[in-house]
């Protein structure tokens, strides 16, 4: 083998061996923010389902209380849409990101709600609360998912947030739902984590936390 045709056999290995690193480089990247990319696409059309529901609330609520809880709603997930769209804009570059799914299913996310059932519902705040408890714990199992396999902060900062608003509607809707119809939802309490069951606890709220909903953070 001669000096030359060697450097030329050096040359192209070096080039496969660069390539093959800048090829695995790239997708090591675009994979890391993964789990993180998806929890901000699916959570935006989470999102715009619970404004659905609360608008409607809004027009057809019984009790004060849920139609505070539909204002809070309203206001805060609208906003918080926002903050989902420019984490994803962000972490894609306003590239296509490929697969945004989570892995979980329509009733994992709570996100096979009935709106026909909830229009003709009577008394609506019973189905208003059998509905938004199930939407609530998708989106909670939807928050602990990232925080088990995302990177970025800011998505776990919204996702811890998530967790702590929700779950205290939660037990503040089953407690309501107990005093003015006898029981709490059959929907149950606060998920302990993505793919684990809602906890029986209906929660521990005592009535002093029963109040206005005005000023609650989501």
């Amino acid at each position: 083998m001669t000096k030359k045709t060697l450097a030329a056999g050096i040359i192209v290995i070096l080039v496969v061996v660069g390539a093959y690193v800048l090829i695995s480089g790239s997708s090591d990247s675009g994979n890391s923010d993964d789990a993180d990319v998806a929890f901000a696409a699916q959570m935006v059309p989470h999102h715009e389902a619970a404004i659905e529901m609360a608008k409607l609330a809004q027009q057809k609520a019984e009790h004060p209380e849920i139609t505070q809880l539909a204002n809070n709603i309203v206001e805060t997930q609208s906003s918080e849409i926002e903050t989902l769209n420019s984490i994803h804009d962000r972490l894609t570059k306003g590239s296509d990101s490929g697969d945004e799914s989570m892995g979980m299913s329509d009733s994992m996310m709570g996100m096979d709600m009935d709106m026909a059932a909830l229009e003709t519902a009577d008394p609506f705040d019973r189905e208003f609360i059998d509905q938004m408890i199930p939407h609530h714990q998708g989106a909670i199992r939807m928050a602990y998912a990232v925080l088990e396999n995302g990177e970025d902060q800011e998505t776990k900062d919204l996702a811890n947030a998530v967790i702590a608003a929700q779950s205290k509607e939660i037990a503040q809707m089953n407690s309501w739902r107990t005093d003015w119809y006898g029981s709490p939802s059959p929907a149950g309490g606060v998920p302990t984590g993505p793919t684990g069951m809602e906890s029986t606890d209906s929660g521990d709220m005592d009535s002093g936390d029963m109040g206005s909903m005005e000023g609650m953070d989501h």
